[in-house]
């Protein structure tokens, strides 16, 4: 795999996470979420995480600057040295740009970029049917994975509970919301061919099983 850093992109319930652990573990590279590194930073009190933590104490929206900053900081680690995956970034084209320069000054090369495609009656039943179990997390779908007893974990008994927030109406806005931020960065990295089509619509494993014999001849 050629590419030093992968972004993966897909609508809610597209299952970009799914296939960013599964390439992650196949290649032994991290899995960054801007989520996750933002919170450590803001834990650790390093000066970043001390400016982001003034903003979201504030109800404010983190700047781009300390947000790459930190990204920045965590892609320097030696983890990162054979790759690494963004999760959750970039989301703008100033973001974007930023990651393109980070990487051309590490000698680094382009991202690759791959855009998880799902149709949307595809991904309203992946959403409108998620529970997940109370005790352990499993997760399981009415429409494609359903419990043996409806509403109880097959592994431990667990209640399983659906997110309030999954229902047509919240999830289409959500997907509306996606498309409106995304179309932009998708135009941006096609523009560069620096992106990959991904038929999400097909059984996880293939996804899988497809990405890792691509990127393992890219």
């Amino acid at each position: 795999m050629r590419a030093h850093a992968l972004i993966f992109l897909g609508a809610p319930g597209a299952g970009k996470g799914t296939q960013a652990r599964e390439v992650a573990t196949h290649f032994g590279i991290p899995q960054i979420s801007t989520g996750d590194i933002l919170r450590d930073a803001v834990k650790r009190e390093t000066k970043l995480g001390l400016a982001a933590k003034a903003k979201m104490e504030a109800g404010e929206l983190v700047p781009d600057e300390v947000v790459c900053g930190i990204v920045e900081e965590r892609v320097s680690e030696p983890d990162c040295r054979k790759g690494f995956i963004l999760d959750g970034f970039p989301r703008t084209i100033a973001q974007a740009k930023f990651v393109d320069q980070m990487l051309a000054a590490k000698g680094r090369g382009k991202p690759l970029v791959l855009d998880i495609d799902v149709g949307e009656d595809l991904l309203l039943k992946r959403l409108m049917g998620r529970q997940t179990c109370s005790v352990c997390g499993e997760i399981y779908n009415t429409y494609f994975n359903p419990p043996k007893v409806e509403g109880i974990c097959d592994k431990d008994g667990g209640k399983l509970l659906h997110r309030a927030d999954d229902n047509e109406a919240t999830i289409r806005q959500r997907l509306e919301a996606y498309h409106q931020q995304t179309q932009p960065l998708i135009e941006y990295y096609r523009g560069q061919g620096a992106l990959l089509a991904v038929d999400g619509n097909k059984e996880p494993h293939e996804i899988a099983k497809g990405l890792l014999d691509y990127l393992s001849r890219a």
